[in-house]
């Protein structure tokens, strides 16, 4: 299984928590490309429900903001 940040942000609007199955046909539906739709398939084949794509690519947290950074962009632009 092969994730970069820019594979794993396909992701992030899923439906969490949500099963292989529920990932897969998500992934398919809003046009993700085949890397990520094979990274699902590779998934155990089971009714594990994932919370979130740290689940999934635990090292997607190391790619993410510190709250604290959205926060001041997000006050930026009101000014």
């Amino acid at each position: 299984m092969f994730w970069t940040p820019e594979l794993a942000a396909w992701l992030e609007d899923a439906p969490w928590p949500a099963t292989k199955e529920v990932l897969l046909d998500y992934a398919e539906r809003s046009g993700a490309p085949l890397q990520v739709i094979e990274n699902l398939k590779e998934l155990p084949d089971d009714d594990t429900e994932y919370e979130g794509i740290e689940d999934i690519w635990p090292e997607w947290a190391d790619f993410q903001l510190p709250d604290y950074l959205d926060e001041d962009e997000e006050e930026q632009e009101e000014y």
